[in-house]
């Protein structure tokens, strides 16, 4: 049985198609990334799969419940992007009283030590900085022992360490057997942590399968150099180049032959190229490739 089924799932919002048609299949025990652009359908397909919105059609399944019983049962975590706590309450307090609402929860001291608490249990709500807000949020997530973890952007405000010891917390939990679908908007994050990764826009899916396999089927090669304040409008008529952009004083061509590209480069410009690159695609640039495309 999956972890999360949408059999040909379709929410509209009167005129507007939000999510159309959606089939997805999530196995048990799987670190799945959610990506897509603002208006994709993330957020959407999110809301329904916690049951706070319902399918126009189509149905969803969570571990072959219906999301509001899988909720109900405690199968679920979520940590959404809204949501205060109770400024007067400290960190433990904060999240023993939410344990205590579910049927088989986790002990205190394991959901303070997984979210990386421990050390600020006895500081109140109202002086955390926003990393520590959002690692409270993670431990409100996991309190309830969920087999499904959902988070929506869960390190937005957080700072470079702050995401660094998140993640280490989130890899700790899934390590267990557990199954985690997160959307975000950092690419690095899903590069670096899911086992797989699926790209949405206009409400349907356009790549699904490892971080490697969707960089791969982009294909092409990025040819990068310093540019400085040189003129640049010769360079998208280069051979085999379809895109360009220019970044902090350099030169990116996307291309499908780097060595015809540099060739043409060097004989039929007049740029002074130097610091030359040659890089793989990255999740990022496959990312715009395919949500341009749909």
């Amino acid at each position: 049985m999956n972890a999360i089924a949408f059999d040909k799932v379709s929410r509209s919002y009167g005129d507007v198609v939000a999510v159309a048609g959606l089939d997805l299949e999530i196995p048990r025990a799987r670190t799945v990334a959610l990506l897509g652009p603002n208006g994709a359908g993330k957020s959407t397909s999110i809301s329904m799969l916690l049951g706070l919105i319902q399918p126009t059609s189509g149905t969803v399944r969570v571990f072959g419940r219906t999301p509001e019983e899988a909720v109900s049962g405690g199968e679920i975590g979520a940590m959404l992007q809204e949501g205060t706590l109770i400024p007067e309450l400290t960190v433990a307090e904060t999240v023993d009283f939410i344990r205590r609402l579910y049927p088989r929860p986790l002990g205190l001291d394991a959901i303070l030590r997984v979210a990386d608490l421990t050390e600020i249990a006895k500081r109140r709500a109202d002086r955390l900085s926003g990393g520590q807000i959002q690692r409270v949020r993670f431990a409100l997530a996991i309190a309830g022992a969920p087999r499904l973890l959902v988070l929506d952007e869960p390190t937005a405000a957080m700072d470079v360490e702050s995401r660094r010891r998140f993640w280490e917390s989130m890899r700790t939990y899934a390590a267990d057997g557990h199954t985690v679908l997160f959307a975000t908007h950092y690419l690095e994050e899903a590069d670096e942590n899911a086992d797989r990764v699926i790209v949405i826009a206009r409400g349907r899916v356009v790549a699904d399968g490892t971080a490697a396999e969707i960089k791969a089927g982009v294909g092409g090669q990025t040819v990068s150099f310093a540019i400085g304040d040189q003129p640049s409008a010769a360079l998208a008529a280069l051979p085999q180049v379809s895109g360009v952009e220019l970044r902090s004083g350099r030169a990116i061509l996307r291309t499908a032959d780097p060595d015809a590209t540099i060739a043409a480069l060097y004989r039929g410009t007049p740029l002074d190229v130097h610091d030359l690159r040659i890089s793989g695609a990255d999740l990022e640039d496959a990312f715009v490739a395919l949500t341009r495309e749909a």
